[in-house]
Formats: C-alpha cells, structure tokens, sequence
C-alpha cells in the first residue's frame, strides 16, 4: 500500500512539474503595472524580449539618421485587428537608434546603432489621472533617454509629447500606417 501511494505522489509530481508556466495576469496588455498611484510610468525592462515588434521607421535627418522600432504589449496586435483600436491599459514602446551604414553585397546597408531614447505609451480609456500632466488624449506618455534610461524625463505631455503627433491625430494619436501587423490577416 505505501509502495503505490508513493507511485501515485511521484506520477502526481511528474505530471506538475510537466505543466507550462502561465503568465500571472488575464489581461496581458495591462499597463498598470508599469504606472504609480500618481500616474508616474516606468518602462517595461522585458519589452524586447516579450512584447510584439509592430514595425519600423527609418528617419532619414541631416542631423544622424534614425530607426525606430516599436514594440506592443501581448496581445495589443491581435486586439487593434479585431477591434480597429488599442485596448484599455496597450502599453506601447518606442525605441529608437542611431544608425551605422557600410556597402555590402546588397548595397548601402544600415542598420540599428545605439539606443538614443524610449518613449512609452500607455492606452487610458478611463481618465484615471486628470491631474497628472503626462496623461491626456486618452493616453499616458513618457520619455527615457539613454544616459538615464530609468529616469521617465517628460514633464507635460502636450509640451513634450503631443506635437510629433499631430498627423496621427486620426488614428488615435499612432502613426500606424507603420505597423504592418495591425493590418487585418
């Protein structure tokens, strides 16, 4: 008898240990871990390596040419499809490079070359900070840049934020014309 509930308990323990982990959250989009009671954002440290790649902008500027690669939280893409907006709590990620080129067997290549800054957007259906100047037009806002990448350095979203937004009033204050992978399968 103790021989078979020893069997039963070690079968019990294989078959759990055999389980896929689960992501602790339903809602796998909710930005609310990123943001304090006061509204203040942080930027997600897994994003590379858990959130969707939307697409990327080269910004060619005489000043140093730019890639911008944006990233959206799980499950962002596949709701903007089914929905035609970004859930409440989308927490979307900017990243952007400075770029290096070389002639190649392809040609005049360029690619990514250090990070200059990040900017975070965090979809607010809700309003949940109106006295927060970094919340607004349905959004939380935020800025890192690279000498402080954990330092959020924006300090009023309509100064800082807002005017490179202008043309993608349209859609949502995105530019996702961009983001092949919000269009429909």
């Amino acid at each position: 008898m103790t021989f078979r509930v020893a069997m039963i308990a070690l079968t019990l323990l294989i078959f759990a240990g055999d389980q896929q982990v689960k992501p602790q959250s339903n809602n796998s989009y909710n930005g609310s871990d990123l943001v304090d009671k006061t509204g203040d954002i942080r930027k997600p440290g897994d994003f590379r390596d858990h959130y969707q790649a939307l697409g990327t902008y080269t910004v060619l500027d005489p000043k140093g040419d730019q890639m911008h690669l944006s990233y959206a939280s799980p499950g962002a893409a596949e709701y903007y499809r089914k929905n035609g907006k970004f859930a409440d709590g989308t927490v979307l990620v900017k990243e952007v490079f400075g770029t290096d080129h070389a002639q190649m067997t392809t040609g005049d290549a360029h690619w990514a070359s250090g990070t200059k800054v990040w900017f975070v957007m965090i979809k607010d259906e809700k309003e949940r900070y109106p006295d927060n100047p970094l919340w607004g037009d349905g959004w939380g806002w935020a800025l890192f840049k690279s000498d402080a990448p954990d330092k959020q350095v924006a300090t009023d979203y309509k100064k800082d934020c807002l005017g490179c937004h202008i043309p993608a009033r349209g859609t949502d204050w995105v530019y996702v014309q961009g983001y092949p992978v919000l269009a429909s399968k």
